[in-house]
C-alpha cells in the first residue's frame, strides 16, 4: 500500500525524531554486568544420561499392533536400540561443547578476580561492549595501565552521525527543511561526545573491577593550517567508581553530569566560538584514585576475591616448596 505525502512527511520527521534521540541517549542503554565471582564458583552442565526412548515407544508400538502390521520385534528394537545411541552420543557431542565453554569461562573469570592485566584486555576484546557506539560512527581504543585503571581513547565521528537539515511538519502537515543552526549542530555534537564517554565508562565499570575509567574523546577537525582532517582530542574525563553509581542515567544532561567530574574541556569555550578546544589529556598520574571508603560493595566483593585467589595460589606454592624440601632431604639421608 502507497503512503500518502502526509504519511511519509510524518514517518520523516519521525525517524529523524528518533535518530536525534538515539544520538543523545547512548549513555541510557543499559549494560550487563558480569558476576565475575559467580561465575568462576558456578556448578558445570549436567552429564547426559542413556535414555530408552525409541526402544521403549517400540515396545509399547508392538502391544497394540497385530502381527501382520509389524516388522519383525527384533529388527524394530535393534533399529530403536541405535536410535536411542545415536540421540546419546549427539547430547555427548553438546555436553563436551557446553563444558569445555564452561571450563573456559570459570578458568578465565579466576583470572579477572586475580586482575590480571592481560585477561582484563583479552575480556574487552572477546566481549566488546561498545558494538552499539562503533555502529554509530565511533571508533574506540583501550590502555590497560593498572589492575585499577583503565584508560579509554573515543574517536566520536557526530558530523557525519549528527543531520546536517532539520526536519520538521508544518501547519498543514506538510515536510519542512531547514539547514541546521551551527550552534544548535554544536550543542547536539557536544551532547553527543559526552553521551559516548559516559557510555564506554559505564561499560568498562559492568564488564571489569577496576576502580577508575579515563575517557579522552577526540573528534575529527580540519588543521587551520594545512587543512588536513585529523583527530584532535577535546574532552578528557576521569571517572571513579563510585561516582559512577552516583549517577542517574537516565535522566542526566551528558553534559552538566561531566562538568562535576574531574575533566578537562572548555565547553563554555566550545559553545561561544561553535567549535571544541583542542586539549592536553591527562595522564595517569594526574587521575586522582578513590579511596576504599569511596568503593561501592561490589567492587569490595571484587576485591576481597581477588585477595582470596592470591591466597590461594601462596598457599599452593608454600606446599610446592614444602614437598620439595622433604623430598631432598629424604634423599640426602
Amino acid at each position: 500500500m502507497k503512503l500518502s505525502e502526509l504519511e511519509r512527511a510524518r514517518l520523516e520527521v519521525e525517524t529523524y525524531e528518533n535518530q536525534l534521540s538515539m544520538l543523545l541517549s547512548v549513555h541510557r542503554e543499559p549494560s550487563e554486568v558480569w558476576d565475575w565471582l559467580a561465575i568462576s564458583t558456578s556448578l558445570p552442565p549436567p552429564a547426559p544420561k542413556r535414555s530408552a526412548f525409541h526402544e521403549l515407544r517400540t515396545k509399547q508400538t508392538a502391544l497394540v499392533s497385530t502381527p501382520n502390521q509389524r516388522e519383525p520385534l527384533e529388527i524394530a528394537m535393534e533399529r530403536s536400540r541405535l536410535e536411542d545411541e545415536r540421540a546419546f552420543q549427539e547430547e555427548v557431542q553438546r555436553y563436551s561443547a557446553v563444558k569445555e565453554e564452561w571450563e573456559n569461562l570459570t578458568s578465565f573469570a579466576r583470572r579477572i578476580l586475580a586482575r590480571e592485566l592481560p585477561a582484563y584486555t583479552e575480556a574487552l576484546l572477546r566481549f566488546n561492549p561498545f558494538a552499539d557506539i562503533s555502529a554509530l560512527g565511533s571508533s574506540i581504543q583501550f590502555t590497560v595501565h593498572t589492575e585499577k585503571l583503565i584508560e579509554s581513547v573515543v574517536t566520536v565521528n557526530g558530523k557525519h552521525a549528527i543531520p546536517s537539515e532539520v526536519r520538521t511538519l508544518t501547519s498543514t502537515g506538510k515536510l519542512s527543511l531547514k539547514p541546521m543552526a551551527k550552534g544548535r549542530f554544536h550543542e547536539l555534537y557536544q551532547d553527543y561526545v559526552c553521551s559516548c564517554v559516559l557510555r564506554v565508562a559505564r561499560e568498562v565499570f559492568a564488564l571489569l573491577p577496576v576502580d577508575t575509567v579515563l575517557v579522552v574523546a577526540s573528534v575529527n577537525s580540519a588543521d587551520p593550517l594545512t587543512g588536513k582532517i585529523s583527530a584532535a582530542p577535546v574532552l578528557s574525563v576521569a571517572l571513579p567508581r563510585g561516582k559512577k553509581t552516583a549517577l542517574d542515567f537516565d535522566h542526566l544532561d551528558p553534559s552538566d553530569a561531566l562538568e562535576t567530574l574531574q575533566h578537562r574541556g572548555d565547553f563554555k569555550a566550545s559553545r561561544k566560538t561553535e567549535a571544541f578546544q583542542s586539549i592536553i589529556p591527562f595522564t595517569p598520574a594526574d587521575v586522582t584514585q578513590s579511596s576504599i571508603h569511596e568503593m561501592p560493595l561490589e567492587d569490595l566483593i571484587y576485591r576481597t576475591a581477588a585477595l582470596r585467589e592470591t591466597v590461594k595460589a601462596k598457599i599452593k606454592e608454600l606446599g610446592a616448596k614444602r614437598i620439595s624440601t622433604a623430598q631432598e632431604t629424604s634423599v640426602s639421608l
